[in-house]
């Protein structure tokens, strides 16, 4: 005799797969092609044979420098204050708590000239806040380079809260509620419950933040300027090479392309995988 469980496996393998629709198969790959063509085209016509020397030039050293400089100190400054903003709206109840998630999320949705327009205005030198940095630390922030990490921060820093806020509402607080009824102090159940289970997310916000920081470019130079050396990063540096030296141009874009598509691919599993 088949048990049940050898008849369900057959059933299983004998059940006929659902047909797509026509239309279905022809939009979606008409989708695909539309997001891949450019991409295939873009490698196609990288300058290969002088991939080295293009890579290897001054300009576009400079500019990788900067665009690492830049990046990495907005994850920072996102990881030091992102974390503590996504628990205050994961766990804190108050009122404004969903006004303050939207401001949060705005930069998301924000076209990023407006961006670079709203930080010049607090920031820059008659700005809400940058005539008083200005004043009385002697600090100004527009066209240097620390405003361009402050710029590529404005737009980092929601990709990193959403992720670790989502983190925080996906662990079962069970854990924290025991050690807690135990007798645990705040810090030592953040340490040993709280953190390991946050640190995937931790890193997945992290590691987004530092591609889209990598990756910015109007509020950038809308707030910090192209000022070679000071505040032209990967980004910028492609938009101006186009002019006048446009293999390099491609050749930086292949860099900035193959960065993005390393960063997708090693988040791939908590990213896509739906939270609880």
């Amino acid at each position: 005799m088949i048990d049940s469980g050898a008849k369900s496996k057959i059933g299983n393998q004998n059940r006929a797969q659902p047909r797509l629709p026509v239309l279905v198969i022809v939009f979606s790959s008409l989708a695909g092609l539309f997001l891949i063509i450019p991409i295939l085209a873009l490698l196609q016509r990288a300058p290969w044979s002088e991939m080295t020397s293009l890579l290897s030039d001054s300009a576009a050293i400079e500019a990788l420098r900067l665009s690492l400089v830049c990046s990495l100190g907005a994850t920072f400054i996102a990881l030091i204050t992102g974390v503590p903003l996504a628990w205050v709206l994961a766990r804190a109840d108050f009122r404004g708590r969903r006004l303050l998630r939207a401001l949060v999320i705005l930069p998301l949705i924000l076209p990023p000239v407006a961006g670079g327009v709203a930080l010049l205005l607090a920031f820059g030198r008659r700005g809400l806040v940058g005539e008083y940095l200005s004043n009385w630390f002697g600090l100004q922030l527009p066209f240097t380079t620390l405003g361009a990490m402050l710029a590529a921060t404005f737009v980092a820093l929601p990709f990193l809260v959403i992720t670790v806020e989502a983190g925080f509402r996906s662990i079962d607080r069970s854990y924290e509620d025991a050690a807690r009824t135990l007798g645990a102090k705040p810090g030592f159940i953040f340490r040993r419950i709280t953190f390991p289970l946050l640190a995937p997310s931790i890193v997945a916000g992290a590691v987004l933040a530092w591609a889209r920081a990598l990756g910015e470019f109007g509020a950038t130079i809308t707030f910090a300027g192209s000022v070679a050396g000071r505040t032209q990063t990967l980004p910028l540096a492609v938009f101006f090479d186009l002019g006048f030296d446009p293999e390099r141009a491609i050749a930086l874009s292949v860099v900035l392309v193959i960065i993005s598509i390393g960063v997708l691919v090693s988040l791939r599993e908590r990213w896509l995988t739906p939270l609880r």
